[in-house]
């Protein structure tokens, strides 16, 4: 009777799981498709265009690299509007400062802490702007924090999908003036998604 159970259990989650990704339309073998597929293109941008930063400043490119996907970087985070939006100044790596409108937080849980990152919104370009940091910031990733894109349908709840974040153009080479990130968004926890350090 036991094993019985066990083995309908099994069965089950199984079936549960199938319904799960059903739901989802996606299968982690799909997704792990979908990304290194879009990882490819990146490199063959950063290779040939000429709007790349190795192409545009000479320099030798050597192949990013990254995280494993995973989809349990890939987060649905409860969205909180912000309703007293303010100016905020993000110094940059060449010691300038840009401006960007407060936008609201991304509410999330991983590695069993509870997280928020604020987004805020290029007034200019009509663009939501994520820098963060992480645990792996300066070792395993780049010291000056990655960004990642977002966009909002205007619900309560935004997708982070950590298998995205990348490098801005100053962890290749000099010449670019880059955001840090706020203070908020320099987390404890080890995001193990996305873009590592250069190798130079």
């Amino acid at each position: 009777m036991t094993r019985n159970r066990i083995i309908y259990t099994s069965v089950f989650l199984i079936i549960v799981v199938i319904i799960i990704y059903s739901l989802n339309g996606e299968s982690p073998e799909a997704y792990q498709k979908t990304i290194i597929k879009a990882r490819e293109k990146q490199d063959s941008f950063m290779r040939n265009s000429e709007e790349s930063p190795f192409v545009q400043h000479n320099v030798q490119y050597h192949g990013l690299h990254y995280f494993e996907p995973d989809l349990k970087y890939k987060i649905n985070a409860r969205f909180e509007s912000i309703a007293d939006k303010k100016i905020r100044k993000l110094p940059t790596s060449d010691n300038l400062e840009k401006e960007y409108l407060e936008y609201g937080y991304a509410h999330f849980e991983l590695g069993g802490r509870k997280e928020k990152l604020l987004i805020l919104e290029n007034v200019k370009e009509k663009l939501l702007f994520l820098a963060f940091g992480d645990a792996t910031s300066a070792n395993e990733t780049y010291g000056g924090g990655r960004y990642l894109e977002v966009t909002h349908d205007g619900s309560n709840s935004i997708l982070l999908d950590f298998n995205k974040a990348y490098n801005p153009y100053c962890a290749y080479t000099e010449g670019y003036s880059c955001p840090l990130p706020p203070r908020e968004n320099l987390l404890e926890v080890a995001i193990k998604a996305g873009e590592k350090n250069y190798d130079h």
